[in-house]
């Protein structure tokens, strides 16, 4: 009798990833998934060489260093999505300490709370939603890895990590390639600037991240807040399917 091989890990991490973007963006769905690989997930994603949250906490130290007059052991930071808390080990290895973070569940918060790395983490938080508990021009930095991705955060959540983030402070975000081909996030990038709102001062086009799957680095600069009332195109735009193709590849902005 033949017996079935056992799933390698980075083939499990594969298809739990593959999962989430039939999820719909779906806050009780997302979480319920989440809280049951919470114990997992660091290994699992870690067998798939996940790249992501040392390439963002890379270009928070490069932010600092070239644009904030604060030393980096003052700077704010918000991880947006933290889950286990990945990106804020690597913030701290860099030499950030103000670190908070939120997420939509208390086991992946749990988890990232275990790092030690957090001031403070918050949960039942959902990126597709306003955020209450974050004021305005917040932070200097915020930070959101492996978030926007299919089935999980819309392209208007960019707006509300805008509006928590101070003037003059920066926004990195990553975005798989599926994402920006399935969603109008590229075209959420070029309203906010329309709006005044963000400058975007780099883009990082194909850049490792996770298994053989690339993504783009994305780091803004905010201009002014927007308020906490979402455009009207937040509400109807419930499926990742429906977007308009975007217009040209994640490329460096004219200067401003």
């Amino acid at each position: 009798m033949n017996i079935p091989e056992r799933e390698s890990a980075p083939d499990q991490a594969a298809r739990k990833r593959a999962k989430i973007s039939h999820l719909g963006c779906d806050a009780g769905r997302l979480a319920l998934f989440y809280r049951e690989w919470a114990s997992s997930y660091n290994r699992d994603v870690g067998g798939e060489k996940y790249y992501g949250p040392i390439a963002v906490a890379e270009l928070a130290a490069v932010v600092q260093t070239a644009y904030l007059a604060s030393e980096r052991g003052a700077i704010r930071v918000l991880d947006a999505g933290c889950g286990t808390g990945l990106v804020g080990v690597q913030l701290a290895r860099l030499g950030f300490q103000l670190i908070d973070g939120f997420d939509l569940t208390e086991e992946m918060a749990g988890e990232a709370r275990r790092t030690g790395v957090y001031r403070n983490i918050q949960v039942d938080a959902d990126l597709n939603m306003i955020l209450p508990e974050y004021p305005n021009a917040t932070y200097d930095i915020t930070v959101c890895c492996g978030v926007f991705g299919l089935g999980q955060v819309r392209p208007e959540g960019l707006r509300e990590l805008a509006r928590v983030t101070r003037p003059n402070g920066f926004v990195i975000a990553s975005t798989s390639r599926l994402y920006l081909e399935a969603t109008s996030f590229e075209e959420e990038v070029r309203r906010l600037q329309q709006g005044g709102v963000v400058v975007p001062t780099q883009c990082l086009s194909d850049g490792r991240y996770i298994a053989d799957e690339p993504a783009n680095y994305w780091v803004f600069r905010i201009v002014h807040n927007p308020t906490r009332q979402r455009s009207d195109s937040y509400d109807s735009q419930i499926s990742m399917g429906n977007a308009k193709e975007p217009e040209r590849p994640c490329g460096q902005s004219e200067e401003d």
